[in-house]
């Protein structure tokens, strides 16, 4: 479990980290807009922790950016106390809102309720039309016919699944599928792995594609067409 600090004042971010340090969590601790950003495109976050004061920008321009890639929980953490600064954050997606000074009791007791509803609301089954997708078992049918796929097929099959009609972005998709610098090889290896899922899930009587490419910006998982889109050669 990885959960994200971005927090400009060090002292403050180490000392959150101590007082919530756990065997199976992990701390990447973010200071500016622009290294939360690249942080959080290098791991797969279970929680951020957000102040709105950063030297470079608001954590209000991170959480919508965030919000365009992720429903990861969002914990608003500041010395802001107006009652529209927590209105505007629940508003652009935080899932809870703390002002500081604050106990770290409740900051943890607040923090493990975000997760056990994240993990709540993870599924590992998803039946989508005549799909059955079940990850726990590794089994993935459509109607009653098996279909196999790939290690890399099924973590990208997840990604799209559980970002339903969300545009990923081929950077955002390269770095969940090789973040840990595995099998990736070059920029042509995203493409041909969703050609292969494609393949393998499409009915070819059907005129549409799940997998919904977004000529210029990226891939949606969609079932209807969208208009003005383009395939992959």
């Amino acid at each position: 479990m990885i959960i994200q600090i971005i927090e400009d004042d060090k002292a403050l971010s180490k000392g959150i980290t101590m007082a919530l340090q756990e065997n199976d969590i992990t701390f990447v601790q973010s200071q500016t807009l622009a290294s939360a950003k690249n942080d959080f495109l290098s791991a797969s976050f279970s929680l951020l922790i957000l102040d709105l004061s950063l030297p470079d920008g608001s954590g209000y321009d991170y959480l919508q950016w965030v919000r365009k890639r992720s429903d990861v929980p969002v914990l608003i953490l500041t010395a802001n106390d107006l009652e529209l600064d927590e209105v505007m954050g629940l508003n652009l997606g935080a899932d809870d809102f703390m002002t500081k000074p604050f106990s770290l009791a409740v900051l943890r007791a607040r923090i493990n309720a975000l997760l056990r509803r994240q993990q709540k609301s993870s599924s590992s089954l998803y039946i989508e039309d005549n799909f059955t997708f079940d990850f726990d078992h590794l089994q993935f049918k459509r109607k009653d016919e098996p279909i196999f796929l790939s290690p890399t097929e099924q973590k990208l099959l997840r990604i799209f699944l559980e970002h339903k009609e969300q545009l990923l972005t081929r950077e955002i998709l390269i770095d969940r599928l090789w973040s840990d610098g595995g099998e990736f090889v070059d920029a042509n290896a995203l493409s041909v792995t969703i050609n292969r899922l494609r393949g393998k899930l499409e009915n070819h009587n059907e005129s549409h594609s799940y997998i919904q490419t977004i000529y210029g910006q990226g891939y949606m998982w969609k079932k209807k067409e969208i208009p003005c889109l383009k395939t992959e050669p």
